[in-house]
């Protein structure tokens, strides 16, 4: 199934796997991107947000990390369609190897959509690998970003609002200082659905709240924001 992003991005999807999802859209939208900043991505799937970024900014260059194969093939199918093989490029192996793959402090961002629940809360349906983190954990994702990063590097994800604690306790393990944190509602009156956070490698304390990101109004209509993610806008 081929998904059209914005300014000509084109993505094929896996059959019966993850379609790409408004957390996918959030979080390459919320991340702020240095001029030709070097970003990777880990977990990449099938390339989806390397793809997202390299729609957004045309002088980015990112490097994901994949462990499953046939999402690794597809990314590279992906990479190929759009002839993006100087900007993005997909490896296969496992983000707990980090320090086998890429060199330390090479990125000047690095971003991740992780599996959101615990191994055995009963959340993945029979899709263990993808939605737990039976192949990756928070602590093995904090500290393979805090690898990447220089000081000051900038370390983007996002995940579930009842993880924050996890969230904020791994990334300062890690040395990573949460800067920014938004909350995702589905409508003003809704729980909050999806948090964003960024954090900076060596950073000071201090956290920005940012206003929340509302997709829906009350009718159901998408608000003007949601819109404009979905078209590659800048809206801050």
């Amino acid at each position: 199934m081929e998904e059209s992003l914005y300014n000509g991005i084109r993505m094929l999807q896996p059959e019966g796997g993850f379609r790409l999802g408004t957390d996918s859209m959030l979080l390459a939208h919320f991340l702020e991107l240095p001029r030709a900043a070097r970003v990777a991505d880990l977990g990449a799937g099938c390339g989806t947000l390397g793809l997202l970024l390299c729609a957004r900014a045309a002088l980015v260059q990112v490097t994901g990390v994949e462990l499953r194969s046939d999402a690794w093939r597809l990314a590279q199918e992906n990479i190929a369609r759009n002839s993006l093989e100087e900007r993005l490029r997909v490896l296969q192996g496992d983000v707990r190897e980090i320090k086998t793959l890429l060199p330390a402090s090479s990125f000047d961002c690095v971003i991740s959509n992780p599996p959101y629940f615990a191994v055995g809360s009963g959340a993945a349906g029979n899709r263990e690998i993808e939605r737990t983190e039976a192949g990756l954990n928070l602590q093995q994702l904090c500290a393979a970003a805090a690898w990447l990063l220089p000081h000051g590097g900038r370390f983007a994800l996002v995940h579930r609002p009842e993880r924050l604690c996890d969230i904020f306790c791994e990334m300062r393990r890690s040395g990573v200082e949460p800067k920014r944190i938004r909350f995702v509602r589905h409508t003003a009156q809704s729980a909050v659905c999806l948090v964003l956070i960024e954090g900076r490698k060596g950073g000071a304390a201090g956290l920005k709240y940012e206003p929340d990101f509302v997709e829906f109004h009350p009718d159901g209509s998408p608000t003007d924001e949601y819109r404009a993610v979905y078209k590659g806008e800048n809206t801050t």
